[in-house]
């Protein structure tokens, strides 16, 4: 049996942020207003580690969506901005 990672990697948070924002229309157009994505690269996006962290920057940008979703993932807010330190371009703050 496989032991369960301490954290989960970035990448895999990141596209669980993506899926987040896609199950409600709401956050979904706020998302894509705010950043100048289309609906159609949202497939893209999921390819793309480097993409993946601006999603990851989105949320760790605006607190109370951070909140939600940390909420939502079981997880403490702090590990999604470790999650975020695992893809590339990462702020060094």
């Amino acid at each position: 049996m496989r032991q369960k990672p301490d954290r989960p990697d970035g990448e895999t948070v990141a596209l669980q942020a993506l899926a987040f924002l896609v199950e409600d229309d709401e956050r979904l157009t706020r998302f894509l207003g705010l950043t100048g994505m289309e609906l159609g690269s949202l497939r893209q996006v999921a390819t793309d580690p480097l993409a993946l962290g601006a999603v990851l920057d989105y949320f760790l940008n605006w607190e109370p969506l951070l909140l939600e979703l940390a909420t939502a993932l079981e997880l403490p807010p702090e590990a999604i901005l470790r999650a975020r330190h695992d893809l590339p371009g990462a702020p060094t703050w």
